[in-house]
C-alpha cells in the first residue's frame, strides 16, 4: 500500500482566490518511509500573501521570485501522488486548494476516497484534544523543536510519525507482504510464502537428573489425585 503524507502552504485561506505557494510530501509504503520525498516552493503568479499567512508560515514574495508555477509542477506532483492514498492534517482545506489548482489546469479533481485526514483520526481516538500537529507531536514524543515556522515537508515529514502512531504504532506496519528497499531495487517479500520447518534433530534437554529427581519429588507429595502424575504417565486416582 501506497501512501502519500503531504502538506501546503498557501497565500491565505480562499482556495478560490488564493493560491498554493510550498507543496511537500512524503512516501509510505506498506506505512514504512521510502525517502522518496516531493518540495516545491511555488511562484503565486500575482497573488498577494495575506499577512497572517506570512505570519504561520514565514514565507514572503520575495522568496518566492523566481519560483516555478503551479501548472509547471503540476506534472511532476501528479506523477509523486498517482495511485497513492493522500493523507494530510486537516485535510479538506489542502485538498481543496489542490483541486481548485487541478480545476485550473482543467485536471479532474481528487476523489475523497483516496483522502485520509489525521485530524479527523485524532480527534476520534483523542476526544479531549488538543489535536494540532505540535501537540501530537508531544502526545507521541515525536520531536519538533526544530518546527519554528510551518513549512510543507518538515510538518510533511512529523505528520507521517503522527499518522504511524495514530493507526497503532509501529507494529502497525507488520504486514503479510513487505516491500524493502535494497539500495535502489526494490525487493517484495511475500511472508506468506515463508515456511518454517521442524529442526533435523530435536534440541538437547536443559534439565538436569537433579532437576527431573526434584520434579518427580514434588509430584509424589502432591497425593495421588494429582493431575501432573498424567504427565508422567501414572494415572491419577
Amino acid at each position: 500500500m501506497r501512501e502519500i503524507i503531504f502538506d501546503t502552504e498557501t497565500t491565505g485561506l480562499d482556495a478560490r482566490e488564493d493560491r498554493i505557494i510550498e507543496i511537500g510530501g512524503v512516501e509510505l509504503v506498506n506505512r514504512f518511509p521510502t525517502g522518496r520525498t516531493f518540495h516545491k516552493y511555488i511562484n503565486p503568479q500575482g497573488r498577494q500573501i495575506h499577512p497572517d499567512a506570512q505570519a504561520v508560515h514565514g514565507i514572503s514574495a520575495a522568496d518566492l521570485a523566481g519560483k516555478p508555477t503551479f501548472p509547471e509542477i503540476a506534472k511532476e506532483f501528479m506523477a509523486f501522488v498517482d495511485g497513492a492514498r493522500l493523507v494530510a492534517h486537516n485535510a479538506n482545506f489542502d485538498i481543496n486548494f489542490i483541486n481548485a489548482e487541478f480545476a485550473r489546469l482543467g485536471h479532474p479533481p481528487v476523489v475523497s476516497d483516496l483522502v485520509v485526514d489525521t485530524l479527523a483520526l485524532a480527534k476520534r481516538k483523542h476526544p479531549m484534544g488538543p489535536n494540532s500537529l505540535d501537540a501530537l507531536c508531544r502526545r507521541y514524543g515525536i520531536d519538533n523543536s526544530h518546527r519554528t515556522k510551518h513549512g510543507a515537508l518538515l510538518d510533511s515529514e512529523l505528520l507521517a510519525e503522527v499518522y504511524i502512531e495514530l493507526i497503532g504504532g509501529k507494529q502497525a506496519a507488520l504486514v503479510l507482504d513487505t516491500v524493502v528497499a535494497v539500495g535502489v531495487e526494490e525487493v517484495s517479500i511475500d511472508m506468506a510464502e515463508v515456511r518454517i520447518g521442524s529442526r533435523p534433530s530435536p534440541l538437547p534437554s536443559r534439565l538436569s537428573e537433579a532437576d527431573r529427581a526434584a520434579h518427580a519429588a514434588l509430584v509424589d507429595s502432591m497425593g495421588e489425585k494429582a493431575v501432573w502424575l498424567q504427565a508422567l504417565g501414572r494415572p491419577a486416582a
